[in-house]
């Protein structure tokens, strides 16, 4: 099976056309398998593409993550996959039109340098509805369930803690949580314990925490459903962005840093939700198939 590699700020995708798996039995199972760092080529998770007719999209992109678990979306994912979609020469226009599975998302080419593609991705309107699960129902009982700010706070049990939180789909779940400082507390164990809250959250859901720089900066670190910890990521960035202009404490046009590297992201008066970043060509590579 033939792939290429690459990744958005160091959040790396394994990109495969649909025909190429036509003899796998459980694209889960093989996730696990080739996304494992040591035995298998490694990576944040696996984009799949496959050629559409045209009509309403161009091209579908599902993104597998490495526990085998499928997202509603990836930021740097689909812009990795679209990406090798320029690199084979298998698309040429300017513009192009992703169906994934939480909607369509359009991709602006912006420039090649080398083996580095940048692109504006229009990604739609954020969702602020609270999942459907007892306890937020139990809390929003009576009360309108499409308010606007979905601002809460919830307790950690075992860590005797509250952790306040502002909740929004931008195609993938996200709890964004606000710091001053990342050193002041284990974020990446808060932000396992918070993905796998199924009592709140019963499809798990992606954690972002920013730190507010100034009103046209944030920082954030990132903990990602099905992926753990990661160097970046654009469904978090915008998140971030979001709810950062939501709540007021930033412009909608922000810069996100994230370890691996900075994304600007917009979140426009209509409501439309814009991220332009890079996807950097790894390697290309064959899986060998197992007799």
């Amino acid at each position: 099976m033939n792939f290429c590699k690459f990744h958005g700020f160091g959040n790396d995708y394994i990109v495969i056309e649909n025909d190429q798996l036509s003899k796998v039995a459980d694209i889960g199972e093989f996730a696990k398998e080739i996304c494992h760092r040591n035995t298998g080529v490694g990576a944040d998770g696996i984009a799949i593409l496959e050629k559409l007719n045209g009509k309403e999209a161009d091209y579908s992109c599902r993104i597998i993550n490495p526990d085998g678990s499928e997202a509603g979306f990836s930021g740097n994912g689909t812009r990795c996959a679209v990406a090798y979609l320029y690199y084979k020469n298998l698309w040429r226009e300017k513009s192009l039109r992703l169906q994934t599975k939480s909607g369509i998302k359009i991709y602006n080419f912006l420039k090649r340098e080398e083996n580095t593609f940048w692109f504006l991705a229009e990604l739609g309107k954020p969702n602020f509805d609270l999942p459907d699960s007892p306890l937020f129902n139990a809390i929003l009982e009576g009360k309108d369930k499409t308010q606007e700010a979905a601002s809460f706070s919830i307790l950690l049990p075992e860590e005797k803690i509250v952790i306040n939180f502002f909740f929004v789909d931008v195609g993938n779940p996200v709890a964004c949580i606000f710091v001053e400082d990342f050193n002041m507390f284990d974020w990446r164990h808060i932000g396992q314990k918070i993905e796998q809250f199924e009592e709140i959250f019963p499809d798990r859901t992606n954690v972002v925490f920013v730190k507010v720089i100034n009103k046209g900066n944030v920082e954030i670190r990132i903990w990602e459903r099905g992926a753990g910890e990661t160097s970046s990521s654009g469904t978090c960035s915008i998140a971030a962005a979001v709810a950062s202009a939501f709540t007021n404490k930033t412009n909608r046009e922000v810069l996100v840093h994230a370890e691996g590297g900075a994304t600007k992201a917009i979140w426009r008066e209509d409501g439309e939700m814009l991220i332009t970043g890079r996807a950097d060509l790894a390697f290309c590579g064959e899986i060998i198939e197992k007799t």
